[in-house]
């Protein structure tokens, strides 16, 4: 029976939105039958409207009021709204790629069998969970005219502080932490001690840059 169990999930293909509903068995098909081209697609064209959900809700005032001159406001309203909806196409691939070339790396370390493909798919997976909390918590911004960068299913929608660390205290932030623990363990055959750690020092490794760039832009909302 359970030699049947395992040609049979070799035979099927991984699904998005098996990652919400049986995480566990996606991974297990993604090590047997690692997907990239359509997911990927599909993870771009999501994170693309999350993004420009994000764009639609910022307005000329919120840059006047970091100090941007009124007159070039508008502008540069313009410009970084475009650029926002483009990043929204590339950064999720990017941040895919990185990530899987770090986690390959600590592969190699830990002399786990798994490859570069089977990794990037996970990812690619895993991203999924993040892109559909982008246009939801986007969504309800651009609905009730809030800031787009609280997000409301973060520690700092709940107590209304725009923050990096109470938003990176989010909901699907954590979900997508586990997500990669548990990918890690079943599709890159780390340990689970080590799959873990690598998934909360990425986790804190993504803040440190959000608080890093708040810093360099000279204002330390922490």
């Amino acid at each position: 029976m359970e030699i049947e169990t395992n040609l049979d999930t070799k035979k099927q293909s991984p699904k998005l939105l098996g990652m919400f509903t049986s995480p566990s068995e996606q991974f297990e098909r993604i090590k047997q039958n690692p997907k990239i081209w359509v997911p990927l697609i599909i993870i771009s064209i999501l994170y693309a409207i999350g993004m420009t959900l994000m764009a639609l809700s910022m307005d000329a005032e919120a840059l006047i009021g970091e100090g941007i001159p009124e007159d070039q406001a508008e502008i540069i309203l313009v410009v970084t709204k475009v650029t926002m909806m483009v990043m929204g196409i590339f950064s999720p691939i990017i941040g895919i790629l990185i990530s899987s070339a770090i986690q390959l790396v600590i592969a190699k370390i830990a002399n786990s069998p798994v490859s570069f493909k089977q990794l990037f798919s996970m990812n690619t997976y895993i991203m999924i969970i993040g892109a559909v909390g982008l246009i939801l918590n986007m969504a309800v911004s651009y609905a009730i005219g809030g800031s787009p960068e609280i997000y409301t299913t973060s520690l700092g929608g709940l107590l209304n502080q725009k923050t990096i660390v109470y938003n990176s205290i989010e909901v699907f932030k954590l979900w997508g932490v586990v997500l990669t623990a548990i990918g890690l363990h079943k599709t890159g055959r780390f340990s689970k001690g080590l799959a873990w750690t690598i998934a909360i020092a990425f986790f804190l490794i993504s803040i440190g840059f959000g608080l890093l760039g708040t810093l360099i832009q000279g204002a330390p909302k922490l």
